[in-house]
């Protein structure tokens, strides 16, 4: 079924029926949320209006950027708040074309603030309960805090032990350097043991990123890697990933905020030598766009066709944490969209 006849490629795109993978749910305090929940929980900002907290949203790599997030969960300090958090983001996706996500969490960045686990956990989890009302299926991913102790990462997994039926997996991410996979490799081995599905941030243009990489892929033996796209400096690492079928969960827009470039040409190599790259919005409070966007911004750059496009929300939904049975059910999702938008 050809797309060439699509007239509105965006518009196209936007509906595309897709999976989010790369979500941090932290990461979609949009500004008017900020302020309610400020005012909601008696704490007192250096920004009064929306247009100052958009202001104060500003970075030009990974360390300032996390300068800017961590202080912003502030305003999250009870369950309450973690569900309308949650559900905020639910909305925007379901406008975006979503039917599942995966999304990341970090109850390090809460806890550490004397936020009880079980606020956090119970708040995101009713949330994810009533987002099937908006049409999306979703699931919770545990990430630690790769700049905290692995004696940390390893408490916080206890933790999680009673709340093991709300939450799929766990990840790593926060900053990066000096901060490698197999720092937390004994914490995931455990995580493995106790039967959750593993992934890990690998960002772009590290120091050490193809170490990093080979690291999660033959040492912690992650299900999906987080962002990753440094992979393709290694052939040997790529052809690994693509038989193992590996997902990579990409992000185009947050990206061209942290580097000069969105990564484009390297995801369209691995999408082309048949790697499942995934599209996904990261932060996308932070960085100005959901997935929609993501997708759009991605098929401009790169030029890529829209049947590629198509294949790219495909692999979104063969690599989730789901059945064989409900991978088919929303690939037959995706091919009915296109059905009823080719010539």
């Amino acid at each position: 079924m050809s797309l060439e006849t699509v007239e509105n490629a965006a518009e196209f795109l936007l509906n595309l029926p897709k999976a989010e993978l790369h979500l941090h749910v932290e990461g979609t305090l949009e500004p008017d949320l900020k302020l309610e929940l400020a005012a909601r929980n008696n704490i007192e900002l250096d920004q009064k209006t929306i247009e100052e907290v958009q202001a104060s949203y500003q970075f030009n790599d990974l360390a300032s950027f996390l300068a800017v997030y961590y202080p912003a969960m502030n305003v999250l300090q009870k369950e309450e708040d973690f569900y309308d958090l949650a559900m905020a983001y639910f909305r925007r996706a379901a406008q975006n074309g979503v039917k599942r996500t995966e999304m990341f969490f970090d109850p390090q960045a809460h806890t550490s603030r004397g936020v009880p686990f079980a606020d956090v956990v119970n708040g995101y989890h009713r949330a994810t309960q009533d987002a099937a009302s908006l049409g999306i299926a979703s699931e919770l991913i545990m990430c630690f805090l790769r700049d905290f102790s692995a004696e940390s990462a390893a408490e916080h997994l206890e933790l999680a032990i009673p709340f093991k039926g709300k939450i799929l997996g766990l990840g790593l991410d926060s900053d990066e350097r000096n901060n490698p996979p197999a720092k937390f490799a004994d914490v995931f081995a455990r995580g493995r043991e106790l039967g959750f599905k593993l992934t890990m941030h690998c960002d772009i243009d590290q120091v050490g990123s193809i170490e990093h990489i080979r690291q999660v892929i033959e040492d912690i033996q992650v299900d999906r890697i987080d962002h990753g796209t440094n992979i393709v400096e290694n052939p040997e690492l790529v052809a690994v990933v693509k038989e193992k079928e590996l997902g990579l969960t990409c992000c185009p827009v947050s990206n061209s905020f942290v580097t000069e470039d969105m990564k484009a040409t390297e995801i369209t190599q691995l999408l082309r030598e048949g790697v499942k790259v995934t599209l996904n919005s990261d932060d996308p409070a932070y960085f100005g766009g959901y997935i929609g966007r993501n997708y759009i911004d991605y098929h401009a750059k790169s030029g890529v066709s829209l049947e590629e496009m198509v294949q790219i929300a495909k692999n979104s939904f063969e690599v989730c944490w789901i059945s064989d049975e409900e991978k088919a059910q929303y690939v037959a999702l995706v091919d009915e969209y296109v059905a009823n938008h080719g010539a």
